[in-house]
């Protein structure tokens, strides 16, 4: 059995789209678990498990998810799935997760293009009930580490990958792989893999964007605006940037609609 947990936020735009993967790409049994905060027209369609209570954290919600998981098999092999609401398998997914479970005791996303992040990302985890249950599984930011402009940073995920560095534990990345890249860290596919949109509820903006690189570059610009006009021009810049993002977003998220295959574009 698979125990998928996922959460949707705000909108179902995303549910149909993932279900419609999963189904497609997952052949042995399985079950969804979703944290469903602010979703118009809640229904329980297609999952096992349906909470809208008011939780914030992204990480507590999954958190939240893994331990009813937990009360609901007894069977420690049985794998534990963590997929975000805008993300979803392109292809068969079972045949890696057999291998890789074989030798690592989790797979998951690493996103190394958004400045170097380190730790195993949940637009995409897999591990089984039995080895989250073992060294007690967070998502929690809080564990720090040093990205690619040699700030210290942390993220959803930090906490895990501490404890998997505490329990010498060595896990597999699934790295992006993509051959077109319309954005560095939106619109991602991971070892051809998983499809992770990264934008689909929240405005599009990075932590990559942000980067020191990219403040360094617009610092250099503005420093030919009049002092008094700086700020307002740094941040009319900054949002014309988003809003571009935001726009691309949805002509992505057409795509999803039209076509099934639309992840052709950019592997």
């Amino acid at each position: 059995m698979i125990h998928i947990a996922t959460v949707h936020w705000q909108t179902d735009r995303w549910i149909s789209v993932q279900q419609a993967y999963l189904r497609k790409h997952i052949q042995s049994p399985y079950r969804i678990y979703a944290w469903l905060n602010d979703v118009p027209g809640t229904s329980s369609n297609g999952f096992y498990y349906v909470c809208s209570e008011p939780v914030n954290s992204h990480a507590v919600k999954l958190n939240l998810l893994a331990e009813i998981v937990g009360h609901s098999t007894d069977r420690e092999n049985d794998i534990l799935m963590f997929v975000d609401g805008d993300a979803f398998p392109i292809a068969h997914v079972e045949p890696l997760l057999n291998e890789k479970l074989a030798s690592h005791k989790l797979v998951a996303v690493q996103r190394l293009e958004n400045n170097g992040d380190m730790q195993p990302h949940p637009c995409f985890c897999a591990t089984t009930v039995g080895f989250w249950r073992e060294i007690k599984g967070d998502w929690k930011a809080g564990y720090l580490w040093k990205n690619k402009e040699g700030e210290m940073v942390t993220d959803v995920g930090g906490n895990l990958m501490n404890l998997l560095k505490e329990h010498s534990i060595e896990w597999y990345p699934l790295l992006r792989s993509n051959k077109r890249n319309l954005h560095p860290v939106l619109f991602g596919v991971y070892a051809d893999l998983i499809y992770h949109h990264a934008a689909g509820f929240r405005q599009a903006v990075t932590r990559q964007d942000r980067s020191g690189r990219r403040r360094r570059l617009l610092k250099k610009i503005s420093s030919a605006v009049p002092g008094p006009f700086r700020r307002q021009f740094n941040r009319l810049i900054f949002e014309r940037y988003v809003a571009e993002n935001n726009a691309l977003s949805e002509r992505v998220f057409g795509m999803i609609e039209r076509d099934p295959v639309f992840y052709k574009e950019f592997v």
